[in-house]
């Protein structure tokens, strides 16, 4: 996955919509949280055994609102200047300290 080319298409998007004066950090990390709660809403009430085993119409909702909040959090670092793949990468270098057996 490129993240730079995913976020110049999502830059040229916006910019031919106009949105970029609704591109707030504060809205784009709503908007994140917004299409996480649609993503959680595909399990409410689902057992653990379920939540394994999606319908395929129920995977592929849960595949678009995973590319939603991915989306959503591109723009969000693209607004405040964070490096995700350096985000990610130092997250996961952290978790693999704090969490070695």
């Amino acid at each position: 996955m490129n993240l730079t080319e995913l976020t110049a298409r999502l830059h040229a998007i916006r910019d031919r919509n106009d949105w970029q004066q609704f591109h707030s950090p504060k809205n784009l990390a709503m908007a994140a949280s917004v299409e996480m709660a649609e993503l959680v809403e595909i399990f409410q009430w689902l057992s653990e055994d379920q939540s394994r085993q999606l319908a395929p119409e129920q995977l592929q909702h849960a595949g678009q609102e995973v590319g939603d909040i991915v989306l959503y959090l591109l723009l969000l670092c693209s607004e405040l200047g964070i490096d995700m793949e350096q985000a990610v990468r130092a997250k996961l270098a952290d978790s693999e300290r704090r969490f070695a057996p």
